[in-house]
């Protein structure tokens, strides 16, 4: 099964790139983009995804346009640097349909889920150096996997969209050694109250058919290419909230986001299974039209297995982190942020093996894009 997704890969690239060659010449919209995302650490926090020091974070060379008037295509392929070695993966990969009726939209290949708020938006383009404590214990920061996307928006003033995913899973649980596929089903509800505000409300559902030999596999391993917590089933809810005062973002504008999750079915213990939660509240402010700051709290409880029992019986293990940034953004192309991160955590916490340790970190993050880059979502 894996050689048939490569060997799909390739034939899209083959496709995107004769197609984009043909049209090069028509002037057509092909976009050719450029991201590189450098950041400074003075310490590298437990389940952090940036290493200590100097370090290249989520970077990104991309390409996408139309292959005719009935598809779109996208390639991107994603570098950064995990222990001070670059590494270097296919991000994006896929085909969509851009005139099916009735509102309905398909896509294939290889595309982060929409499950959540943060997950389909690329780390580079987030409000803090590092994504929250949910992303980066149960989405490894950023699933993107194999698989197809089936998308339906309502013809209503009240924006709502239903989505439905069928993924290989192979990301979401690397090390599976039964069952196959991750699915997910999403809801989105979203409207504007007058010219100043918009809202967002979603709910997704994941069904996690692979299993892994060990519960925690991923925190067992301590590494950073998936992630760290598995479960069956999960649950998050969302809510985004915007204000900008004379309906101009670009001015001023206030960000509220908040997120919710629940990973179920993770452990069992006697016959039962226990799970982790978690959640964060964000609060960003753009008090200029170059600088921005905000505050986010982090909240992750799990239920890990106690390796000196020699069992399976969980042992509770907490996590607070409180964040605090401020970004200057002198063009559209360029951000420079400074970021202060204080992490606690229990003591059964500290004794799991997973990269970084609970403490005070000070960031540097500077962004660059050339080119062009996809819209982000809401």
């Amino acid at each position: 099964m894996q050689n048939l997704w490569h060997q799909c890969w390739m034939v899209l690239a083959v496709l995107v790139l004769q197609s984009a060659q043909a049209q090069t010449v028509n002037q057509t919209s092909w976009q050719l983009g450029l991201v590189l995302d450098t950041t400074a650490s003075s310490r590298q926090l437990s389940m952090a995804q940036r290493d200590r020091g100097l370090a290249l974070g989520h970077s990104d060379l991309s390409l996408r346009g139309p292959l005719s008037e009935y598809f779109h295509a996208e390639i991107i392929g994603a570098f950064h640097t995990d222990d001070q070695k670059l590494g270097t993966h296919w991000e994006n990969a896929w085909i969509q349909t851009t005139r099916l009726p009735a509102g309905w939209q398909l896509r294939a290949g290889r595309f982060a889920s929409q499950l959540g708020y943060w997950n389909e938006i690329h780390p580079h383009a987030d409000d803090f150096v590092e994504r929250g404590l949910i992303e980066r214990a149960f989405l490894g920061g950023h699933w993107v996997d194999d698989g197809v996307r089936l998308n339906w928006t309502a013809p209503t003033d009240l924006y709502v969209r239903l989505g439905l995913e069928a993924f290989s899973g192979r990301q979401l649980t690397p090390e599976a050694t039964s069952g196959h596929g991750a699915y997910v089903a999403n809801l989105k509800i979203g409207d504007d109250w007058g010219v100043e505000h918009s809202w967002q409300w979603g709910l997704s559902r994941v069904n996690n058919r692979r299993e892994a030999h060990a519960p925690e596999s991923g925190a067992e391993a301590g590494h950073s290419d998936g992630p760290l917590f598995h479960g069956r089933g999960l649950w998050i809810s969302d809510f985004v909230w915007k204000w900008a005062p004379g309906g101009n973002p670009q001015h001023r504008q206030v960000r509220l986001g908040w997120e919710r999750a629940r990973l179920d079915r993770a452990l069992p213990s006697e016959g039962l299974f226990q799970g982790h939660a978690g959640h964060n509240l964000g609060l960003v402010w753009r008090f200029d039209r170059d600088w921005e700051t905000g505050v986010r709290l982090d909240r992750l409880s799990v239920n890990a297995p106690d390796a000196s029992s020699g069992s399976v019986m969980a042992v509770p293990a907490r996590w607070r982190e409180t964040a605090w940034m401020l970004a200057y953004k002198p063009t559209d192309q360029q951000t420079v942020r400074l970021q202060w991160s204080h992490q606690t955590a229990s003591a059964s916490a500290w004794s799991l093996p997973l990269k970084g340790k609970p403490g005070h970190s000070v960031m540097v993050q500077y962004v660059l894009s050339f080119g062009a880059h996809g819209a982000h979502s809401f």
